[in-house]
Formats: structure tokens, sequence, C-alpha cells
């Protein structure tokens, strides 16, 4: 099923698995269903969820579709070599593969071929287990877009069994969710690492130091990740163009905004229908020359506003597959040129005032490890 998902559907699935996981607090639930979830993301006929054990030295299985739970040394096979080397692993044949151990397959008369597994690593980049599906559905073989949706599953994952392990509470596993699931935009792009977390916290600060509520300023913070959802509906040759857009190709680019909005605007949950005003607006500019509306000055959502600052701070700041970082005194005098331009001159007040502050955003959460 994977593969044949279009950009809503995408969406919908995921969300789906959000509601089933807040509808249980239990560990081994939430386990089950996000091999589920992961096995229909990515098309596969079986997924098992491996999780390392407390000395370190095994592997256990909570989840295994089609055989029973296992236990394995933690240097064993094609997971511990994912887990050891910190790897995302493809294999369109298992069987012609040297790590492959073939013994469960003899055991239960299932024939292995293709094989993904993706490591799951939590917050300070500990590894605590991987993700492994097998068989592509239709005897197909898993490709990049699989992986992809993979890396989206195996983010989530190790947020919600550490979530579940320290009976955190589930909205704070949803609000991590809302995090990755903006993610698919930017991840398409490796070079974007931590862009949308930093675009949350920039946002947040923002919006406290603009007046707005915390309820509000929270608001904005879970749904701002959702800026650039849109682009999940722009073909990847433009995504990852390593040079500038031509006219056509620009004109294309430009859709995403109402793409992502459009995907999301009729949705009951709060925080969505905030992204939705998100993606739709941060990329009009305060002067009425930005797109896709044209609007102008106050006519702009706040919501848009304040993350257009905290986006294009972060994306000239940051590595792209077409351009190199700029430096600081570069992006500050762009500021100042386009106060009352493209962006908000509170805003940009704002920025300035507490410009330590959100240089020590850009330090924790500086991109690194990303798989």
């Amino acid at each position: 099923m994977g593969e044949t998902l279009n950009a809503s559907e995408l969406l919908n699935l995921i969300f789906s698995y959000i509601t089933k996981i807040s509808a249980t607090r239990n560990h081994d639930e939430i386990i089950d269903i996000l091999a589920n979830m992961s096995r229909e993301l990515t098309g596969a006929d079986r997924c098992t969820i491996w999780l390392v054990s407390d000395d370190k030295k095994s592997l256990w299985s909570k989840v295994a579709h089609g055989i029973d739970n296992i236990v394995i040394p933690i240097d064993t096979g094609i997971v511990g070599c994912s887990i050891a080397q910190r790897e995302k692993i493809i294999i369109d044949d298992a069987y012609d593969d040297d790590r492959f151990n073939k013994s469960v397959d003899l055991k239960t008369g299932y024939r292995t071929k293709s094989i993904m597994v993706v490591p799951m690593h939590n917050e300070d980049n500990v590894i605590i287990g991987a993700i492994q599906v097998i068989n592509k559905n239709n005897d197909g073989v898993f490709d990049e877009r699989d992986l992809e949706r993979l890396l989206l599953a195996s983010t989530y994952a190790a947020e919600s069994i550490e979530s579940a392990l320290l009976l955190k509470e589930i909205e704070q596993t949803q609000s991590e969710l809302i995090f990755t699931v903006g993610s698919i935009g930017e991840s398409r792009s490796k070079e974007t690492g931590n862009h949308v977390k930093r675009v949350a916290e920039y946002s947040y600060l923002l919006a406290i130091k603009y007046g707005l509520s915390k309820e509000e300023a929270l608001l904005l913070k879970e749904a701002s990740p959702m800026h650039d959802i849109g682009k999940i509906g722009i073909p990847d040759a433009i995504i990852n163009k390593p040079g500038r857009f031509n006219d056509e190709e620009r004109k294309i680019m430009d859709t995403h905004a109402f793409i992502g909005y459009k995907i999301l605007k009729d949705s009951t949950r709060r925080i969505l229908r905030s992204a939705a005003i998100v993606a739709y607006e941060h990329h009009e500019k305060w002067d009425g020359s930005g797109y896709p509306r044209g609007l102008k000055g106050d006519e702009i959502h706040i919501y848009g506003r304040i993350t257009a600052l905290a986006d294009v701070f972060d994306a000239l700041g940051s590595d792209r597959v077409y351009k190199k970082a700029w430096e600081d005194e570069k992006i500050f005098q762009l500021f100042k040129d386009e106060r009352g331009k493209h962006f908000d001159p509170k805003l940009i007040d704002i920025f300035f005032e507490n410009l330590d502050d959100f240089l020590n955003i850009r330090k924790k959460h500086k991109d690194g490890y990303n798989g």
C-alpha cells in the first residue's frame, strides 16, 4: 500500500495512528500499533520492532509479524549491523547478503527477500532499537521513498516507546509527531536536519515577545513545523535541484503553500487549522509582494508573519542542496533591509532585541545525526 499513498492519504494514515495511540497508554499496545504503521507506510508484508536490552548485550523483538518474540545477540545479523554502525540498510534479496541468518526462514517456511532496517535513537542520540520491514508487497523492492517513510516511523516510534516507558503524557508524544510529520516536507533535502524544531522554537520566542498568550504561543510552536508540509506534493527533481529554479519550476515550487493549506484546512483539530494558516501565509510579505495571495501588513495572520521570519532566519543560516549557509552578519543586514518590506517591522525589532536567545536556540538544535 505504501507506494500508492498520495500526500493527503499519507497524512490521514499517520493521524489515524495518532488516534489509536492516543487511546492507549499500554506499552505493548503502542509498539504493536507502531509496527502496523511502519508496515502500512512502507507497503511491507511484515515488520519487526527490535529493542536494545537494558544490559546493551542483546536485541529483543516486542512485535514480529508472523513469528514469536525472539532474543538475539546485539551484534547479530543485519539488524545488529544497522545498530552497531548506525546505518540505514536496504537489501533487495536477503539471501545474497552474508549477514542474513536463514535459520528463522527454515524454521517457519517463510521466504525473506527484500529487507529495510532503520535504527531508532532517542533525544540524546542513543540507539534504543531498530525497525525492520520485510518483503515489499507485490514482490517489489524497497526504495528511497520507502526509506523516508520508515525514518518517519522510526523517529516517532523511538519517541513513543520512550514516552511509554517513562509514563509521559500521551499529548507530548502527539506533539512530537507533529514535528515529525512537518519534517516530511523537509527530509527530502537531507541538509535541513533540525530545521522544523528550530523554527518551532524561534516561533514560540517571537510569539511570547510579541505579546501573544502562552497558550497561543504554544499552539503556534506546535503548528509551525507543518509550514512546508505541502512540499510532499512537489516533484523530487524540483525539491532537490542543486541550483536556482527556472520560471516554470518556481511556479510549481510556489504551489506548496496552497497544497499544505488544502491538506490541513478541513481538520477539526485546532492545531491543524492553525497549521493550515501557517502553511498558507508564511510566504506572504509585509509589503504585499509575497505569495500565494499577495496579502499585505496586518492582512497576514500573525502566525504567518512570525513563521516567515523564523523560517527565513533558519533557512539562510543552514546549508541546503542549492546553497551554503550565510554568515550571520549577512543575514542580519538582510533583515534590516527587509524591515517593513518582507517582514513585520515589530518582529524584526523583537528579533534584534533578543538576538542572543535566537542564537542559543540555533546552537542547542544544531544539525547532526538525522537517521
